[in-house]
Order: structure tokens, then sequence, then C-alpha cells
């Protein structure tokens, strides 16, 4: 069975994880796996651009490099990326065969969704000199938590997934920083109570805790604001690029402007025409960092949302930015119900409609998740 076969009969989302299980499979299996450096990414927001910045700069410098994200836009080969480009079919149905000889049927058979690919990743990765790999939505526990790792690089904490990661910024901060292992950047932050709970569990395990400011160098900002602008970056993707610059410091790297040439990661305040922006973010924090990128200017939203998100909160943040909202049918159990959204909207005093056509006179943000820049770039692709 090929790999996106195999991948179907798992579901995507669960009520609950198993946190013993990802753990116990990788005891059994580690011997076979050739585990390249980690540089490890944890955070609620700016992982995958992080990533994406970090690994582009590492391949561009000579280094054979890895970066794992997730989930996916359109296709699942977007998770794992090497050496510049999506892994192809092919070298991940060869991963999977080898996976499939390594793993105990039942282990096979009982792996999440995520956590298969996770080990696959490493298959994949084999021969690596480093890999960016980037967690779910957890800390601690997540599946990525349980490979060896020589640094821990923390974006912004912010509220998210409460149901698996708490109810308050000092639990999900904690449940999240307890993933470090050797060595902790931490990116700079919006809750101030993060750094003070990075540093009492780094003294707790021995490990070392940077600041961007600590390792950004005088001569990285010129370096910064040119990659900046060629790369059209908004002022929170900026932030993220600095994160990874500060990682090539740690390691002792000397790197140029063009290493970052074509390390965009698709989806992240990305312009797909001349009045379509797309943005996969979802909580929040994303939606405040869009605010401050796009403001004043006014957008029609192209918006859905899954029921456990805030969304109330994330359209009131995004209100300044709205002309009105348009919503776009997405297809699943978590997505919320219709009505539920709409009184909400309602009460937000924000006019919508159901999403139909695009009008060339407007700006158009595609916003809410994943799912929702999905279910309009298929539209768009089919339409």
């Amino acid at each position: 069975m090929v790999l996106k076969e195999f991948l179907a009969q798992k579901p995507l989302y669960y009520n609950e994880i198993d946190y013993t299980r990802m753990p116990r499979v990788y005891e059994a299996i580690k011997s076979y796996l050739d585990t390249p450096k980690i540089i490890h990414i944890i955070g609620t927001n700016g992982k995958g651009t992080t990533g994406r910045f970090l690994a582009t700069a590492l391949v561009s410098l000579g280094l054979k490099g890895g970066h794992y994200t997730s989930p996916h836009i359109l296709e699942f080969n977007e998770r794992i990326w090497l050496n510049g480009q999506n892994a192809s079919d092919e070298i991940l149905n060869l991963a999977h065969e080898k996976l499939q000889t390594i793993l105990a049927t039942s282990d096979s058979d009982a792996l999440s969704y995520f956590e298969y690919t996770t080990l696959l990743c490493m298959i994949v990765y084999k021969g690596c000199d480093f890999v960016v790999l980037e967690a779910g939505l957890g800390g601690e526990y997540d599946a990525t938590a349980v490979f060896p790792n020589l640094l821990t690089l923390v974006t912004p904490i912010d509220y998210d997934h409460e149901a698996f990661l708490g109810n308050s910024i000092q639990e999900i901060a904690t449940t999240k920083l307890n993933a470090m292992q050797k060595s902790v950047i931490l990116a700079n932050q919006k809750h101030q109570e993060v750094e003070g709970i990075a540093k009492k569990i780094a003294l707790q395990k021995g490990v070392e805790v940077y600041n961007i400011d600590t390792l950004l160098r005088k001569e990285d900002t010129n370096k910064i604001e040119i990659i900046s602008k060629n790369l059209s970056l908004a002022r929170y993707l900026q932030e993220n690029l600095k994160l990874s610059i500060c990682v090539l410091n740690f390691l002792g790297l000397s790197y140029s402007v063009d290493d970052f040439n074509n390390s965009k990661l698709f989806g992240r305040l990305t312009k797909i025409s001349e009045n379509i922006t797309i943005d996969v973010g979802h909580n929040p924090l994303a939606a405040s960092s869009l605010v401050n990128s796009l403001y004043p200017q006014k957008y029609i939203l192209i918006y859905n949302t899954y029921k456990d998100k805030n969304y109330q909160e994330i359209l009131e943040i995004l209100k300044p930015i709205i002309r009105h909202v348009e919503i776009i049918e997405v297809l699943g159990e978590r997505v919320e119900k219709s009505e539920l959204l709409q009184k909400s909207l309602t009460e937000l005093k924000i006019e919508y409609s159901s999403f139909k056509e695009i009008h060339q006179q407007y700006n158009y943000l595609v916003f809410g998740s994943f799912s929702v820049v999905e279910a309009f770039l298929n539209w768009k692709n089919n339409g």
C-alpha cells in the first residue's frame, strides 16, 4: 500500500492523544534511525516561516538539510522539504516501505497520522547535516520531542489548542517549554511571563537560554533590511527571519543575503494575485499580526473556522481591516456550525454573506485555517 493510501486510513485530528505511544515506539526502533542534528521549533505562531528561512539558508550554505512542517495546504509532500524542494512521491513511498519493515504491525496501525509521518521524515532525512523539526501543536508531549536535538527555538507563545495545552499562558508555555533539551533561543514574546518560565525550566534542566538580542550582531541589522526588502516581508515575518539568523550565528555559520533567496513559505501572507492575499493563520496572535501588517487597507474576508478556535475574538481583532465577511464552505466535523459563526458576526456588527465569486475592484483576504486556504485554492484552481 502506497503512503497516501496508508495515511488516508488514519484520521488527521484526534479528540484525545496517547502521549505514551510515540516515546515507546521510538525507543523500539531508534537503533534503526540515523538521526541528523536537529533544531527543534516550538511555539504558537511563526514556526513554519522560521523553519523555512533557516532550512533554506543552511542548504544555500552547502549543507544537506530538511524542514519538517505541518499541516499541508494542498498535498502531503509539503510537509517534508528536502534540500530545497518538497520530497517527491517516490522518495516518500520508499521511506514508507522502509518504515514498514522497521515497525511492528501493531505499532504501525496504532500510530497517529502525525506520529507516523514524524518517524517517516527521519527515514527521508537520513544523511542530512541538519533537520529543522517543527512541533505540531504541543511541546514536551509532541511527537517531534522524542528525538535528541542540539537546539530549541521558541517562537511567540500565545493561546491556541487550549484543550490539549491548558487555559492559561502559564500552562501553555510550561507544556511547550518542557521540550527544551540543550540550548534555547527565545524569540520576542507577547507575554512577559514566557521568558521567566523558560529560564526557570532551563535552570532545572541545566539548559542555556539566549534571547534574540544576545545573538544578533550589528552587521545582521543591515542584512535583515536587505533580505526583508528582497522578499517583501511583513513585519511579523521579519521577526521570524531574525530568529533564523540567530541560529546561524549560534552555529558559527557566515551567511549572505542571497542565502535566503526563495525562502518564503507559501500561505504566509502570500499575495496570489493583485487583489487576493492568503494566510493560514488561525488564532488571535496571527490575527493581530495581520492587522499590524495590513492596516489601514480594507479587505473582504473569506473566512470559516473550527469549533475550538476563539473566532469571536479573532474576528474582533480583524474588524479594523474587514469590509465584510464572506463565509466559504469547509467540510469536516471540526468546522463550526454556520449559524453560530453568523451569530458572532451579527454580535460584532460585521456584515456577512456566502462566498461565491471574486470581484476585481475589491481586495480579498483568505484567512481562518489551512483548510480555509485549501478550500479557496481548490475553488480557484477548479473554477
